[in-house]
């Protein structure tokens, strides 16, 4: 069956996420996250023996890191370094290692298209730990850099997300963006894990071939959603 992941760490209410889960990205300083949060979302990670990894940002807590930044390749490193070296330092003390990278909102999407930006991420997760998994949109940018760099990569989809006719992602600022409905939000999963079509925002058929599927908590009907598609999942 394929995977299901989640961000969290965003003060929703993860621990009703986490038994539908096998991997989580933990917000680390960039858009929200503290340590008070890191450890309370790694501690929710290890009750129910799900692998855990970095969600680092751009640093825009107003913006929820929803916002491309003006930034250069070098700025892209270091702040993947130090927020994943924020997580890293705090499931340490758990005796936990960290076991993938996923960039978060905007960086993820600029990184899906932007080679340089894609190589500076790549760059840190490679300086920090190769033994670290890339975790980037399908087919992207993001994905093709780490795989370049050797590293382990994870091509990822999204349950409750509506695509582009070019796979990327619909802006969460256009209407539609979200599958706020557990069945739509279950068939277009169940159609990702067993490399079927779905139907772009604008009606265009669409193939995507995915690894690990998305759910985020702050969806409307997260709970629900994550339900719904856990069953789908394993109908079989």
């Amino acid at each position: 069956m394929i995977e299901l992941n989640a961000d969290i760490g965003e003060g929703c209410d993860d621990g009703a996420l986490m038994p539908y889960l096998s991997r989580v990205s933990i917000a680390c300083g960039g858009h929200t996250g503290d340590a008070v949060s890191m450890t309370a979302a790694l501690r929710l990670a290890v009750e129910h023996g799900v692998a855990v990894g970095a969600h680092p940002s751009y640093p825009d807590r107003i913006g929820f890191g929803r916002r491309a930044l003006a930034a250069s390749a070098e700025d892209i490193a270091a702040w993947v370094t130090q927020q994943t070296e924020a997580l890293a330092e705090q499931a340490a003390r758990l005796g936990l290692r960290l076991v993938h990278v996923k960039p978060h909102g905007a960086l993820y999407n600029v990184a899906a298209q932007d080679r340089n930006v894609a190589q500076a991420i790549v760059q840190a997760v490679t300086a920090f730990d190769p033994g670290l998994t890339l975790v980037g949109l399908a087919e992207s940018q993001l994905v093709a850099a780490g795989r370049a760099a050797g590293l382990m990569v994870l091509n990822e989809a999204f349950a409750d997300r509506r695509y582009q006719s070019n796979g990327r992602l619909v802006s969460r600022e256009t209407e539609g963006a979200l599958v706020a409905d557990p069945d739509g939000a279950a068939q277009q999963a169940r159609a990702l894990a067993q490399g079927g079509e779905v139907t772009a925002l604008d009606g265009t058929p669409l193939r995507i071939r995915a690894e690990t599927l998305c759910l985020h908590s702050d969806t409307p009907h997260a709970l629900n959603i994550a339900r719904a598609v856990h069953a789908a999942l394993n109908r079989g």
